[in-house]
């Protein structure tokens, strides 16, 4: 019996945690935390680092609870995401809603007490930014959901520099431009692999909606732009030469992998899904060179 009541917390902890997304958490905290040692030229303090990966942590978990409440029908579609607590009928939506929208709170008042202002309005855009132009706005209406709602994921940086300085500065938003450009080859790199899946669910992701050719060219474009914009950051003095090395290395590589996949004959895949790896090891390489390259 006490077992049997073991396991059964067990599972509910366990689907907490997965409401929460924790593993688009951790890339979003590496972004937020290379941010601030670069805000700060060194490493921050202990407190500030644990109070402000904590806020950011509870706001993001908390868009990705009230993500899975709205989307718990189309989640119930698709393979990927069928085992959901919400879609698998282990939860009660409004039971992920609600933990979504105390947890932001929970974030907010952590931020705004024991970082700043600035860092807790921030983490709530990016909330908000989620929520209501992504989920509930754009990712079931247009084949750009994941272009202009992907920016979501940029807020992080913003985040972390607000932390250490209480404002923004240009260096951080290009840290912001960075990954909304980022976002979408990588994104649509799943969703080419993945396209059946929301085909069923009735979401217009690009490869459905404009078909996998079409996809693989804008991905290309979005790049080379990423290229572009990524060398920016050294003409703000925040990083070293050494930093604009790396991202023209990370950047042709990663314009290599779209290429490739844009090459790759229908109905092959492989490139598809090398490439989303890829795009993972890109950006967090990309923002642990920010940190190697900060000026000493």
């Amino acid at each position: 019996m006490n077992m049997a009541l073991t396991g059964g917390r067990r599972m509910v902890i366990s689907d907490f945690i997965a409401l929460m997304k924790p593993r688009i958490i951790v890339l979003l905290l590496i972004t937020a935390y290379c941010a601030m040692v670069v805000a700060a030229g060194k490493l921050p303090s202990l407190a500030l680092t644990a109070a402000t990966l904590a806020g950011l942590g509870l706001s993001t978990g908390g868009a990705h609870a009230v993500n899975m409440w709205y989307d718990q029908d189309i989640d119930r579609v698709m393979r990927r995401t069928r085992n959901r607590p919400v879609a698998a009928g282990r939860m009660r939506g409004e039971t992920a809603l609600a933990f979504g929208i105390v947890t932001e709170a929970v974030s907010f008042g952590l931020l705004g007490w024991t970082v700043n202002w600035m860092a807790a309005a921030w983490s709530l855009a990016g909330f908000l930014f989620y929520v209501f132009v992504y989920t509930i706005w754009l990712k079931r209406r247009t084949p750009q959901n994941i272009v202009i709602g992907g920016a979501a994921g940029a807020f992080p940086p913003l985040v972390g520099w607000a932390a250490v300085t209480g404002q923004v500065s240009l260096a951080a938003l290009i840290m912001f431009l960075i990954i909304f450009l980022w976002t979408p080859p990588h994104f649509w790199a799943l969703a080419l692999y993945k396209q059946e899946d929301y085909r069923s669910a009735g979401i217009p992701m690009m490869p459905v909606a404009r078909g996998p050719q079409v996809t693989k060219w804008q991905s290309l474009g979005y790049s080379v732009a990423l290229l572009g914009v990524s060398l920016l950051l050294y003409w703000t003095h925040v990083v070293t030469a050494d930093y604009l090395v790396a991202a023209a290395v990370l950047g042709v590589a990663f314009i290599g992998y779209n290429l490739r996949s844009l090459l790759e004959r229908a109905p092959q895949l492989a490139w598809a899904k090398k490439t989303f790896r890829f795009s993972l090891v890109y950006m967090a390489l990309l923002f642990t060179a920010m940190v190697l390259t900060i000026p000493r």
